[in-house]
């Protein structure tokens, strides 16, 4: 009895120093009961040798390593390309955190503009892996990051392709105007400051969401432009932009989509001269496409063909478990 007393008595008085330590050191229970703190002066107890040590960690980022980065970033996006997003979510969210890392703890602008540009490129294809994937809300907050990164390091490029696919997400909530807005703004900040091809991308991306917003006006003009501003030649990849991949035959592709979307009969000559020339590599870009087909022979009333192609579409968004086309797929299925 008289030692439970005795006991509850010095609990109360070393919680009673506690508070009186907590207040005096400006630290949490976890920091001031941490094992490593017990012996520790207050330098340690504030956490400075942790913070300096990641600070110096962060200096040492080279280019080097800023490269090694983007390697890692193009390898994710190979995979994803041909395999889809679904087992990469984890090696993804490392690459996002290990990035996320290295720019919180940098502390000058020459080492933090190459990190923030890998971070803005690493955080749109995390961010268009997971709108794939259904997950609209983490895309929406990726994207949000990926623009942050791309204005840190003045990177007007990354933060238009960013704002640019972050449109998708509207149009996929049922808000196609407003994602028609979002990709007008993106080219207003672009302004003279963007490559050719991603001018093109830009204008494309306006004229599929403008389809989908019920504009046929403003979809062919905005198609025009993509035309006018489309380097020529088989080269599809953006020297300046890597996550950007399109030539004629890809603008041929999305020029069929756009037009389906509209139920335009040209949609079928253009969708099947971009079936003959897509890069095999293109798995989910190929599902799409299937699913385009499918879209404007409905729009003929021609069902034995849209079955076909919507059959074909199944077979490559469960290849790459493309939650986004298994949803379209399902929307045409119940169109006939």
């Amino acid at each position: 009895m008289y030692v439970s007393e005795w006991e509850n008595g010095r609990r109360t008085i070393s919680e009673r120093y506690a508070r009186i330590l907590r207040a005096l050191l400006g630290v949490t229970d976890q920091e001031l009961l941490a094992p490593e703190n017990s012996a520790g002066g207050l330098v340690s107890v504030g956490g400075y040798d942790e913070l300096t040590a990641r600070i110096d960690s962060a200096r040492s980022v080279s280019a080097t390593m800023v490269k090694t980065f983007m390697d890692q970033t193009e390898f994710l996006r190979t995979v994803d390309r041909q395999m889809g997003a679904a087992g990469l979510v984890d090696q993804m969210t490392g690459h996002l955190s290990t990035l996320e890392d290295a720019l919180t703890f940098a502390v000058l602008p020459e080492t933090r503009r190459p990190v923030a540009r890998a971070l803005a490129g690493a955080a749109t294809l995390a961010a268009w892996q997971a709108l794939d994937m259904g997950a609209v809300e983490r895309a929406w907050r990726h994207y949000e990051l990926g623009k942050r990164a791309a204005q840190e390091a003045d990177e007007p490029m990354y933060l238009v392709h960013a704002m640019g696919e972050q449109a998708y997400v509207l149009a996929d909530a049922g808000r196609p105007a407003l994602a028609v807005d979002l990709v007008r703004d993106a080219q207003r900040v672009g302004s003279g400051r963007l490559s050719p091809r991603l001018r093109a991308w830009l204008h494309a991306a306006e004229a599929e969401l403008s389809a989908k917003a019920g504009m046929p006006d403003d979809c062919r003009r905005a198609l025009e432009k993509a035309t006018a501003c489309m380097p020529t030649g088989e080269t599809a990849r953006d020297d300046d932009m890597l996550s950007i991949f399109l030539n004629e035959g890809h603008l041929t592709r999305w020029r069929g989509n756009a037009l389906a979307l509209l139920g335009d009969d040209e949609a079928v000559s253009s969708l099947y001269q971009a079936l003959d020339t897509i890069e095999p590599s293109f798995i989910r870009a190929a599902a799409g496409l299937r699913c385009d087909l499918a879209h404007a022979h409905l729009a003929r009333h021609e069902y034995d063909e849209a079955r076909e192609h919507l059959r074909e579409a199944r077979l490559l968004a469960n290849r790459t478990n493309s939650v986004r086309h298994r949803r379209r797929i399902e929307q045409l299925t119940q169109d006939w």
